[in-house]
Protein backbone atom coordinates (compact mmCIF):
# COMPACT_ATOMS: atom_id res chain seq x y z
CA UNK A 1 0.00 0.00 0.00
CA UNK A 2 1.15 3.36 -0.99
CA UNK A 3 1.65 6.41 1.80
CA UNK A 4 -0.65 9.21 1.22
CA UNK A 5 1.72 11.10 -0.58
CA UNK A 6 2.83 8.59 -3.18
CA UNK A 7 -0.42 8.06 -4.02
CA UNK A 8 -0.83 11.73 -4.56
CA UNK A 9 2.07 12.01 -6.44
CA UNK A 10 0.90 8.72 -9.18
CA UNK A 11 -2.53 10.52 -9.56
CA UNK A 12 -0.93 14.20 -10.55
CA UNK A 13 1.12 12.17 -12.48
CA UNK A 14 -1.83 10.63 -14.52
CA UNK A 15 -3.52 13.78 -14.67
CA UNK A 16 -0.92 15.60 -16.08
CA UNK A 17 -0.42 12.74 -18.90
CA UNK A 18 -4.37 12.70 -19.50
CA UNK A 19 -3.45 16.64 -19.84
CA UNK A 20 -0.96 15.87 -22.53
CA UNK A 21 -2.55 13.46 -24.40
CA UNK A 22 -5.71 15.72 -24.89
CA UNK A 23 -3.62 18.63 -25.87
CA UNK A 24 -1.89 16.46 -28.16
CA UNK A 25 -5.14 15.43 -29.78
CA UNK A 26 -6.71 18.71 -29.80
CA UNK A 27 -3.69 19.54 -32.01
CA UNK A 28 -4.52 16.90 -34.56
CA UNK A 29 -7.84 17.29 -34.51
CA UNK A 30 -7.25 21.25 -35.29
CA UNK A 31 -4.64 20.54 -37.65
CA UNK A 32 -4.74 17.65 -39.18
CA UNK A 33 -2.53 14.29 -39.39
CA UNK A 34 1.16 16.30 -38.13
CA UNK A 35 4.05 15.11 -36.48
CA UNK A 36 5.66 14.99 -33.67
CA UNK A 37 1.74 15.39 -32.46
CA UNK A 38 0.37 12.23 -34.18
CA UNK A 39 3.61 10.02 -32.50
CA UNK A 40 3.47 11.83 -29.52
CA UNK A 41 -0.05 11.42 -28.91
CA UNK A 42 0.51 7.19 -29.14
CA UNK A 43 3.04 7.71 -26.25
CA UNK A 44 0.85 9.60 -23.98
CA UNK A 45 -1.66 6.88 -24.01
CA UNK A 46 1.02 4.17 -23.07
CA UNK A 47 2.00 6.84 -20.41
CA UNK A 48 -1.17 7.08 -19.20
CA UNK A 49 -1.68 3.18 -19.24
CA UNK A 50 1.48 2.66 -17.64
CA UNK A 51 0.09 5.36 -14.06
CA UNK A 52 -3.26 3.12 -14.69
CA UNK A 53 -1.61 0.11 -14.00
CA UNK A 54 0.47 1.45 -10.89
CA UNK A 55 -3.44 2.29 -9.75
CA UNK A 56 -5.27 -1.10 -10.38
CA UNK A 57 -1.91 -2.62 -8.38
CA UNK A 58 -2.30 0.10 -5.53
CA UNK A 59 -6.14 0.04 -5.40
CA UNK A 60 -6.01 3.61 -6.46
CA UNK A 61 -9.42 4.62 -7.84
CA UNK A 62 -8.56 6.24 -11.37
CA UNK A 63 -10.05 9.73 -11.77
CA UNK A 64 -11.53 11.43 -14.18
CA UNK A 65 -10.29 12.80 -17.63
CA UNK A 66 -11.97 16.16 -18.76
CA UNK A 67 -9.02 17.72 -20.47
CA UNK A 68 -10.73 17.26 -23.82
CA UNK A 69 -13.66 19.76 -22.12
CA UNK A 70 -11.70 22.73 -20.88
CA UNK A 71 -8.38 22.66 -23.37
CA UNK A 72 -8.33 25.44 -25.97
CA UNK A 73 -7.11 24.82 -29.28
CA UNK A 74 -3.67 26.53 -29.90
CA UNK A 75 -3.59 29.69 -33.15
CA UNK A 76 -1.18 27.91 -35.02
CA UNK A 77 1.03 24.57 -35.30
CA UNK A 78 3.94 26.68 -33.90
CA UNK A 79 2.45 28.10 -30.89
CA UNK A 80 1.00 24.35 -30.63
CA UNK A 81 5.21 22.95 -30.70
CA UNK A 82 5.89 26.00 -28.15
CA UNK A 83 3.15 24.94 -26.14
CA UNK A 84 4.48 21.29 -26.15
CA UNK A 85 7.87 21.62 -25.51
CA UNK A 86 6.94 23.73 -22.51
CA UNK A 87 4.76 20.69 -21.28
CA UNK A 88 7.73 18.12 -21.45
CA UNK A 89 9.22 20.40 -19.36
CA UNK A 90 7.51 20.64 -17.05
CA UNK A 91 6.51 17.37 -17.16
CA UNK A 92 10.09 16.55 -16.46
CA UNK A 93 10.42 18.87 -14.15
CA UNK A 94 7.08 17.36 -12.46
CA UNK A 95 9.07 14.12 -12.21
CA UNK A 96 12.08 14.91 -10.58
CA UNK A 97 10.40 16.25 -7.89
CA UNK A 98 8.33 12.75 -7.14
CA UNK A 99 11.63 11.27 -7.65
CA UNK A 100 13.13 13.24 -4.70
CA UNK A 101 10.24 12.49 -2.37
CA UNK A 102 8.97 8.59 -3.36
CA UNK A 103 10.98 5.55 -2.57
CA UNK A 104 8.09 3.05 -3.57
CA UNK A 105 10.30 0.87 -6.08
CA UNK A 106 7.45 -0.08 -8.66
CA UNK A 107 6.40 4.22 -8.78
CA UNK A 108 9.95 5.15 -9.02
CA UNK A 109 10.48 2.95 -12.11
CA UNK A 110 7.02 3.86 -14.02
CA UNK A 111 8.23 7.62 -13.51
CA UNK A 112 11.61 7.04 -14.32
CA UNK A 113 10.42 5.23 -17.57
CA UNK A 114 8.16 7.70 -18.23
CA UNK A 115 10.82 10.65 -17.61
CA UNK A 116 12.77 9.47 -19.95
CA UNK A 117 10.81 9.55 -22.59
CA UNK A 118 9.42 12.73 -22.23
CA UNK A 119 13.27 14.54 -21.69
CA UNK A 120 14.90 11.92 -24.72
CA UNK A 121 11.68 11.45 -27.13
CA UNK A 122 9.20 13.96 -26.75
CA UNK A 123 11.22 16.92 -26.02
CA UNK A 124 13.61 16.84 -28.64
CA UNK A 125 10.32 16.20 -31.33
CA UNK A 126 8.76 19.50 -30.33
CA UNK A 127 11.96 21.23 -30.38
CA UNK A 128 12.82 20.16 -33.78
CA UNK A 129 8.76 21.33 -34.84
CA UNK A 130 10.26 24.63 -33.34
CA UNK A 131 13.41 24.92 -34.93
CA UNK A 132 11.40 24.25 -38.56
CA UNK A 133 8.85 27.16 -37.40
CA UNK A 134 5.81 24.86 -36.38
CA UNK A 135 5.98 22.67 -40.14
CA UNK A 136 5.99 19.42 -38.48
CA UNK A 137 5.37 17.14 -41.10
CA UNK A 138 2.78 15.24 -42.11
CA UNK A 139 2.71 11.26 -41.81
CA UNK A 140 4.01 9.16 -39.54
CA UNK A 141 7.90 9.87 -40.17
CA UNK A 142 8.37 6.48 -40.40
CA UNK A 143 9.32 4.26 -43.85
CA UNK A 144 6.36 2.98 -45.02
CA UNK A 145 7.55 -0.69 -45.51
CA UNK A 146 10.37 -2.56 -43.54
CA UNK A 147 13.64 -2.80 -44.83
CA UNK A 148 13.94 -6.76 -45.89
CA UNK A 149 16.40 -8.92 -43.89
CA UNK A 150 18.87 -8.75 -46.67
CA UNK A 151 18.97 -5.20 -46.34
CA UNK A 152 19.35 -5.03 -42.30
CA UNK A 153 22.65 -7.62 -42.48
CA UNK A 154 24.15 -5.90 -45.29
CA UNK A 155 23.65 -3.00 -42.83
CA UNK A 156 24.85 -5.28 -39.80
CA UNK A 157 27.83 -6.39 -41.81
CA UNK A 158 29.18 -2.87 -42.62
CA UNK A 159 28.29 -0.96 -38.89
CA UNK A 160 31.28 -3.95 -38.31
CA UNK A 161 33.21 -3.28 -41.14
CA UNK A 162 32.45 -6.72 -42.89
CA UNK A 163 31.74 -6.27 -46.78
Amino acid sequence: MLDDKTTAMVLEALDDEYKARAFYRLVIKTFGEVRPFINVVQAEDTHAGAIEALCARHAIPLPPDNWAKTLEPPSSLLEACRAGVQGELDNIAMYDRFLRETKAPDVRAVFLRLQHASRNDHLPAFERCVARGGDGGQGSGRRSEPASERQLGQRRRRKRGVS
